[in-house]
């Protein structure tokens, strides 16, 4: 068990969802991604399935919206991007409340930058290697592997870079990131779960061990 929050960052291919699932079950925590819009939805009332098309996708305006296949809500006039990001956000503050979980995007680290027992992940790997699990594991045709990869990497940035005013992948915003090909899977399963252990070492200390 553990008492902190992970968050994943990560680019598309690299293996965040299988990573972020394997550390939920060895550490006996709830694990969070695509479950989200189910949990937006039922508090929402609204579908599932208009929400999972403006899932992690960024939202300016009403025009956008409708441009990029989504809708709008009758309720408030809010472009359902925006209103999905909203529900999500408070979703992942009550559940912080609760207890330490697992969660995979949705701009975690941003909208929990207040809470002290996170450790803040970005995982990545050459996009040679993601376009093949692309391929193998996701589906994707070999054809449209590379668009795929660069299509999916800039939606997640320009969802992030949108909501939280960050820069997807800069460093300064995680506590850790990995090349999940140079570590595979398993091994970087072991080198968050030791970091994990690392971390919670320094809780409520002002100063490192090495005083660094």
């Amino acid at each position: 068990m553990t008492k902190t929050i992970i968050t994943i960052a990560r680019q598309y291919g690299s293996g965040g969802r299988l990573i972020g699932k394997k550390l939920s079950e060895i550490l006996e925590v709830p694990f969070y991604d695509k479950e989200l819009i189910a949990i937006a939805a039922k508090q929402s009332g609204m579908s599932e399935e208009v929400f999972a098309k403006a899932d992690e996708r960024a939202s300016s305006s009403l025009l956008y919206s409708l441009v990029m296949g989504s809708y709008t809500s009758v309720a408030n006039n809010m472009p359902i991007n925006d209103k999905l990001f909203l529900l999500q956000s408070d979703i992942i503050k009550e559940a912080a409340k609760k207890g330490p979980f697992v969660i995979v995007g949705r701009c975690a680290d941003y909208i929990l930058r207040d809470e002290p027992n996170c450790l803040n992940l970005f995982l990545q790997a050459p996009k040679e290697i993601r376009m093949r699990r692309a391929v193998e594991e996701y589906g994707v045709e070999a054809a449209k592997a590379a668009d795929t990869v660069a299509k999916k990497d800039k939606q997640r940035g320009t969802y992030y870079n949108f909501y939280s005013n960050r820069k997807w992948g800069d460093m300064q915003n995680y506590d850790l990131i990995l090349d999940t090909h140079i570590f595979g899977l398993q091994g970087s399963v072991d080198i968050i779960l030791r970091a994990l252990e690392e971390k919670e070492k320094t809780y409520g200390k002002t100063v490192p061990d090495d005083d660094l």
